[in-house]
Formats: structure tokens, C-alpha cells, sequence
């Protein structure tokens, strides 16, 4: 097993840039409905009615409940492969790890939407490496950023989305950053504290902007989004979470099904203090398993935070304006008992090819012992004065399926390797 990375061993990496293969889980929610967008937006704590309630959609721009941006992407929850088998003459190209032996960490995620899901639409899905961008690294020697691209498309058209995962392989393990987390302390809150936090939270549907434009005439540079108070975090929010979002890239069932996944991967189980075998994944609400993995307490998913970060916008931007991008970076771990505020600020306002009026704010959440956990930035289409509701942005190089996608999104990312 190799634990450096060598020039060989990238170029093999690359050389499987745009090569569509199956993502083995298949989608959570097979026919996504109008339950199903709720759900979701739920699961993270959103109860927006231009995802949850139908009788509100047909009074807006969209003529009808949509799904919000975080269920039409990621996670497992949609589509269908497009891809069910690797081409045979490529067997050998796709066979294995050319950084086998090489540590990965999940570090980021980038998203872009082009299009609503409505309910009721069979979606499919593609996906490939786009990516692989060579870096040298002080902490971890050589390292690797490799970046995976699902698209996502209604059958027939149109396309709808893309998510773009970054995983680092590094040539050293994190050993000073397990050491960290070891000695993190989460302090019991005070009746008063907590008080404090249930009156901050009380406040987020205030924030939500709703059917009143947010007009881009009447933004500046510097206006601030949020704060939403996210937490604590409670176990029972990591369970609610996954009754919306399934079980994610791991694909957990449970009795026979489960006894049925552990013979396909025995090495994602291990016994508990009984002896049962369970997975990995218990890390997530189990305070036993998770300290025996160098945390203080369980822990959420990045991708939690990254429906923070979602959720921030789609209440400041209200119903008639456009999520176009959005990417952030997981920085430290977010504990059960951590409190967090999400919030942003505008940096900049600006015009499109297209004449689309966009602004870009930076994002982070930041919890209760002051550290920044996840960083990101967005891009939002506004509704203007001059030129009424946006219109949705189009797809990278015009493309309408989702393989045109993904070779546009290749030429993309070679342009921008080091």
C-alpha cells in the first residue's frame, strides 16, 4: 500500500478526469414530492412555505411549491444513474485507487443551481471526477486536491444542478488536529444562557424576507445576512436530520438489510459494548464511539452546516430572487452541544454576461468557543427595479444534459489547476 504520492500515481488520477461511473447508492427519495421537499427543509431546521406549504407556491414566481436548493443535489437524496456499469474498455483505467494508502479528507463542497425541482419529476444523475489539482502543503507534505462533480437533470430535461466535492489526500495524518480534538471541552449551559439562545433563535422567521423582493438597487457593499442561530446541537437533531436526509453516501439500513450490507462491507462495521456489530457511522450520535475516535462528543455531518449556510440565504434573498452558488469549506468539527451562528456579509454587486443583477456574499458559522467551523461564499440573482424577477442562469457552456455538464465542468477546473 503506497502512502506517497508520486507523479505516476496523479497522472493515473488524471487520467480518469471525465470518465462517468455508477455512485452505487441509489437516491433516497426516487420520485421526490411535495412531502418529500418538506421533509427536507425540516430536517434542517426551514419551514420556508415556498418549500412546505403548497397552497403558497402558486401565489409566487414559481407558480407552485418547489424543492429547496439543498434537495436538489447532493447526499444521495435524488437521482437516478445515468451510468449503471463502467465501459468494459475502461475496466482497467477505473480499476482501484492510484492514491491507495493515501489519507482523504472531505474538506469542501461547491454547488450551483440552474433550474427548480418541482414535485413529481424522476431525476438523474452523473457523475465523475473533473478535477485533480497537484498542491504542495506545509502540514501535510504533498497533497492532492481531488474534485468529484454529480449533475443533476429532470428526465427530458431541463438540467438542474451540479455539486462539486473536494477531497485533500494528504501524505501525513492529521495527528496534531486529532490531538486538538481531544481537548476540546464543552461546557453545560446556564438556565440563562440557554434562555438567551431559545430568545435568538426565536427571532430567525423574522429574518425571513418572503414575498417582498429583496431588490438589488437596494443592497450595498457590506450589508449584513443573519445571524441564525443554529443549536445546540442535540442528538435528536442528528436523528431528525437524517429522517429527511436519509443515510447519505453510506447507504445504512437497518435489521436483515443491514445484516445483508455487512456482508458486502464487513470493514464498515465493528462490535459495540455487546458484541453487535454496527457501523462506523454511530460516530454521529454514540459519545462512546465517538471519543474511541479522538472527539470530546458526536458529531454533525459538513453538509449540516452547508444547509445552514443555504438556509441563511434563502431567507435574506426572499421567494423571488435566485441561489446560484454556493461553496464552504469545514474547517473544525461541530459537536453535540455546540451552539452556532451563521451569518454573512455582501462583498460585491455586479452584473452578469447576461444582464442577471448578482451579488456575492461571504459566509461562516461560528460557535460558542468562538471558532469558525465553516467558511463559504454565494452568489445570488436579485430582482431589480429596471428589469423585474431574474432569469435563471444558464447551465456551464450552455449545456442541457448532464454529460455536456460534466466535460464543461473539466475544461473548468483544468483552466483553474495551479
Amino acid at each position: 500500500m503506497v502512502s506517497k504520492i508520486t507523479d505516476d500515481a496523479v497522472q493515473r488520477l488524471r487520467e480518469r478526469i471525465g470518465v462517468p461511473r455508477p455512485h452505487g447508492v441509489p437516491p433516497h427519495y426516487l420520485l421526490p414530492n411535495a412531502d418529500a421537499f418538506r421533509h427536507v427543509a425540516e430536517a434542517y431546521g426551514d419551514d420556508n412555505p415556498l418549500w412546505c406549504d403548497p397552497s403558497y407556491g402558486p401565489t409566487t414566481r414559481w407558480g407552485g411549491v418547489i424543492a429547496s436548493p439543498h434537495l436538489v443535489g447532493g447526499d444521495t437524496m435524488i437521482g437516478e444513474d445515468e451510468v449503471t456499469a463502467i465501459d468494459p474498455h475502461l475496466a482497467e483505467l477505473m480499476k482501484g485507487d492510484p492514491l491507495r494508502g493515501v489519507h482523504a479528507f472531505y474538506s469542501g463542497s461547491s454547488r450551483e443551481w440552474w433550474n427548480p425541482l418541482f414535485p413529481d419529476c424522476r431525476v438523474s444523475r452523473r457523475n465523475a471526477l473533473v478535477g485533480v489539482h497537484d498542491k504542495p502543503s506545509e502540514f501535510a507534505g504533498r497533497s492532492v486536491h481531488e474534485w468529484t462533480a454529480e449533475v443533476f437533470a429532470v428526465h427530458g430535461g431541463p438540467v438542474l444542478s451540479a455539486q462539486y466535492l473536494l477531497m485533500i489526500r494528504a501524505e501525513r495524518e492529521r495527528a496534531i488536529e486529532k490531538a486538538k480534538n481531544e481537548t476540546v471541552e464543552i461546557a453545560p449551559y446556564s438556565d440563562e444562557q440557554i434562555d438567551s439562545i431559545s430568545r435568538s433563535v426565536a427571532t430567525e422567521t423574522e429574518q425571513r424576507r418572503g414575498n417582498v423582493p429583496r431588490y438589488w438597487e437596494d443592497v450595498q457593499i457590506g450589508d449584513s445576512l443573519g445571524p441564525l442561530t443554529k443549536g445546540p446541537l442535540r442528538v435528536t437533531d442528528i436523528v431528525v436530520w437524517h429522517t429527511g436526509m436519509g443515510m447519505g453516501l453510506y447507504g445504512v439500513k437497518a435489521l436483515r438489510l443491514g445484516h445483508a450490507q455487512r456482508q458486502r462491507v464487513p470493514r464498515f462495521f465493528r462490535p459495540d459494548s455487546l458484541n453487535i456489530p454496527d457501523v462506523q457511522q454511530r460516530v454521529h450520535w454514540d459519545t462512546d464511539w465517538a471519543k474511541a475516535a479522538g472527539n470530546p462528543a458526536p458529531y454533525d455531518y459538513g453538509r449540516m452546516r452547508e444547509t445552514w449556510l443555504i438556509h441563511l440565504c434563502t431567507d435574506w434573498m426572499g421567494d423571488a430572487a435566485w441561489l446560484w452558488k454556493l461553496d464552504c469549506q469545514f474547517r473544525k468539527f461541530n459537536y453535540v452541544g455546540d451552539t452556532h451562528w451563521v451569518e454573512g456579509t455582501v462583498r460585491n454587486k455586479f452584473e452578469t454576461d447576461d444582464g442577471a443583477k448578482a451579488i456575492e456574499v461571504e459566509l461562516s458559522a461560528r460557535n460558542q468557543r468562538a471558532e469558525v467551523t465553516t467558511t463559504g461564499s454565494a452568489t445570488m440573482l436579485l430582482p431589480s427595479y429596471s428589469a423585474g424577477d431574474p432569469s435563471l442562469p444558464p447551465a456551464p457552456g450552455g449545456a442541457t444534459t448532464c454529460q455536456e455538464v460534466l466535460t464543461a465542468l473539466a475544461h473548468r477546473f483544468a483552466a483553474e489547476a495551479p
